[in-house]
């Protein structure tokens, strides 16, 4: 009688590969849960989800990157300084006027473990707000998330 047991891959053996996602009129949350499923590796048949086997993802124009509804007003994001009466926020399109990569890298980090594996996994996320990348020595794979599902692009 054979016995069919569950392989365990470690890092070393897992095939990491490097994608580029372009984010003009892309959804944010969308995208942010497509990026999240490739950082912690959960696309591969080899998942282990306590080893971090996932890809490395290289994000361009997250400055274009759209909302649906509302969202530019009424979405807050909140830090508190440490200061008694410290709490600040800024709104999402404050946000994306000043620093647009955060957007993006906050909402892939909601979706992500947060725990020593997770933070392992988030060092594997690039996003640049234009156009220009400084990891085309990787030969990174175009990644299409536009064509997935209709539902993902904005605008026409």
């Amino acid at each position: 009688m054979t016995t069919k047991q569950t392989q365990n891959i470690k890092p070393a053996d897992a095939d990491i590969k490097w994608y580029l996602i372009d984010a003009t009129d892309l959804v944010l949350g969308r995208l942010a849960s497509q990026i999240a499923t490739i950082l912690r590796g959960k696309n591969k048949a080899c998942y282990t989800p306590n080893q971090d086997c996932g890809d490395y993802v290289v994000v361009i124009n997250a400055a274009k990157i759209a909302v649906t509804g509302k969202k530019e007003e009424q979405k807050h994001y909140y830090h508190h300084t440490g200061y008694i009466g410290g709490i600040k926020d800024v709104t999402l399109k404050a946000q994306l006027a000043e620093h647009p990569e955060r957007v993006l890298i906050n909402a892939v980090k909601k979706m992500i473990s947060r725990n020593k594996l997770g933070r392992q996994q988030m060092t594997k996320l690039r996003v640049f707000a234009g156009a220009e990348h400084t990891h085309a020595a990787q030969n990174p794979i175009v990644l299409d998330i536009a064509k997935k599902n209709p539902k993902n692009k904005r605008g026409e």
